[in-house]
Order: structure tokens, then sequence, then C-alpha cells
């Protein structure tokens, strides 16, 4: 009798090539979840960055007078009253046309909570402040309670 040719793989074959993509598809499951925490890292020290820059530059501008004076407020120390009226925009001063300088294009969306609520600290807060005492907007930071791949926690950033 002639013997049989083979026409396919075996049991075992089979059982070896599974156990193989098992073992390399967990190992990559962990680096996909510390690889999308750290893009969503880089997107809040972005968001960070961009509205703590436009708090400067409404400084800068309050302090060298190019903001109408009714828009500063005693006791603001020349900083923004919220993050909206970067946004909204101030009447510039000494303009007899209606500009407006504006210092944020929106306010960005917080990648850890999901929210445009960030948390807010005035110039007259104590710098651990977990409350806004609502005379001017001096800082930003996130309201996420997680903790970093680095250790520290988001809204010490």
């Amino acid at each position: 009798m002639r013997a049989r040719a083979a026409a396919g793989f075996t049991f075992v074959e089979l059982m070896v090539v599974t156990t193989i993509i098992l073992i390399l598809a967990s190992a990559a499951v962990p680096l996909a979840k510390v690889s999308f925490q750290r893009q969503r890292e880089i997107e809040l020290r972005r968001d960070l960055r961009e509205m703590r820059e436009a708090i400067d530059r409404y400084k800068d501008a309050a302090d060298k007078g190019q903001i109408g004076a009714t828009e500063i407020k005693a006791g603001s120390e020349g900083y923004p009253p919220s993050l909206q009226v970067l946004v909204d925009g101030v009447p510039a001063a000494n303009s007899a046309a209606d500009i407006k300088l504006k210092f944020l294009r929106r306010i960005p969306i917080d990648p850890m909570t999901h929210s445009t609520d960030w948390g807010l600290r005035s110039y007259q807060d104590p710098p651990d402040a977990t409350s806004w005492g609502g005379q001017n907007v001096f800082d930003v930071y996130t309201k996420s309670e997680g903790t970093a791949l680095d250790g520290t926690k988001y809204r010490d950033w």
C-alpha cells in the first residue's frame, strides 16, 4: 500500500503556533497601553503650556497698557478674570475701531478628564490651594487624580 501524503498541519503544530501568537499578543497589549497613556500625557502638557502662554500674553498686554482700562479689575494684578476671557477677547486700549485682543482660540479639552473644566489658581491663592479664589486666573491644572508614567501626579504639572 501506498503511504498517505500529509494534507495539512498536525494538531500539535497548530497548538505551538497558537501559543506563540498568544505570547506575542500578551506582550503587545501592555506596550499599547503605555503608548496610549504617554500620548495623553503629551497632549496634557501641550494644552497646559498653551493656556499658560495665553495667560502670560494677557498679563504682558495688561502691563503694557494694551488692554482697555475698564477691562482690568482692581486687585487682579493684570491677570485675566477667567479662561473664557482669553477666548472671547478684550477691547484694545486706544482703539477707535472695535478691535479685540484674543489670546486663545478655544479652551482645550483636558485629555485626562475629557472636559473643559480645568482647575484654576488665582494670584492671591496659596500655591497648594485646591479651590479657586475667583479673583483672577494665574495658573491652570488638570483636575485628574491620576499618576503619570514618571510617578508624579497630573495635577502637580
